[in-house]
């Protein structure tokens, strides 16, 4: 290819070599490299502002707000697991409440309540995935809650079972006189016949015949409050209180084996059979009360008698005869 370039001359009608200014070359070439670069940063520009186009850290932040976005999703699906898994607590709590330890459960409003009051959301308000983040936050803080009261709520279960177990502990479950150590069952509870002016008088608890110095023993755990001979017709009878409301009182003894104030466990000797006070022969009158309320005693004795005992025990008792006090 000709590097020397030649045009027309009409006048001359003859072909003219083309003299090269370098300067307007130069010129030329400035130009046209400026104008180059003045479009293609025009285009550029644009192209960084179209959404069709990002930047490679628009792009890895697009990454990452899809991850977050899957992360809260995912969350979302646990937290709903989570919240299936704490009804079922619940709902078990519920029953522990109502069967074991017949009282109320936590009422359900109580549990599902959410937060009022002011917007606790608006700093998160105003963003691109905002109802995303707000209701992952509203389950979270509303899960949490929930688990604070169920917290709570074990923490009352636990004071209600050791208050059950103090409960069951104190009722009075054994029969005060072995059976091996009786001579018979001499009255039960009910209206019998008063050894001494003949009528037909209640008689709130059950004699039981042994012979002088048999052993007695605590129905249950206590606190002994009375052990004397100051109250009419009971001769020396100590009264234990075992709380929750239960006392018994065991009459016309020997002697004492325990002192005012001392506490017994069940099973614990606490004197010894007699016949002081109102009595006609060596026996023990047993009472059982609750609340100041005195009950038949043959439904307590439930810790230490077979069946075939009980029935046998319940039959005498049964039986409309002379008391011995």
């Amino acid at each position: 290819m000709f590097k020397t370039k030649y045009y027309y001359d009409q006048k001359t009608l003859s072909y003219r070599k083309v003299e090269i200014n370098r300067s307007a070359q130069f010129r030329n070439i400035l130009a046209f490299l400026l104008s180059s670069m003045f479009f293609g940063v025009m285009v550029l520009l644009i192209l960084l502002r179209s959404p069709a186009i990002n930047t490679p850290t628009e792009l890895t932040q697009a990454r990452e707000i899809s991850n977050y976005k899957l992360q809260f999703d995912l969350l979302n699906k646990k937290i709903n697991k989570l919240n299936l898994v704490l009804e079922d607590i619940e709902q078990r709590d519920n029953n522990i409440y109502r069967v074991l330890f017949e009282t109320n459960p936590i009422p359900s409003e109580v549990r599902k309540a959410g937060f009022g009051g002011v917007n606790r959301y608006e700093s998160l308000e105003g963003f691109e995935n905002s109802d995303l983040v707000i209701e992952t936050t509203k389950k979270i803080e509303i899960l949490t809650k929930q688990i604070v009261i169920q917290s709570k709520s074990l923490d009352e279960i636990e004071r209600l079972a050791s208050d059950k177990e103090k409960l069951l502990s104190s009722i009075p479950s054994i029969q005060p006189i072995k059976n091996n150590d009786l001579t018979r069952m001499a009255s039960g509870f009910g209206y019998r016949t008063d050894p001494f002016d003949k009528s037909r008088k209640m008689h709130f608890g059950m004699d039981f015949t042994a012979p002088r110095g048999t052993p007695i023993y605590a129905a249950s755990d206590g606190k002994v409050t009375r052990a004397d001979s100051r109250s009419s017709g009971y001769g020396k009878h100590i009264r234990i209180d075992h709380g929750f409301g239960y006392v018994t009182l065991y009459a016309h003894l020997n002697k004492y084996n325990v002192k005012r104030n001392q506490k017994v466990k069940k099973g614990d000797v606490i004197g010894y059979v007699g016949s002081t006070g109102r009595s006609q022969a060596p026996h023990l009158h047993y009472e059982v009360r609750k609340d100041g309320k005195k009950y038949n005693p043959i439904n307590f004795y439930y810790g230490n008698l077979t069946p075939k005992e009980f029935n046998e025990l319940l039959k005498l008792s049964n039986q409309e005869n002379q008391s011995l006090d």
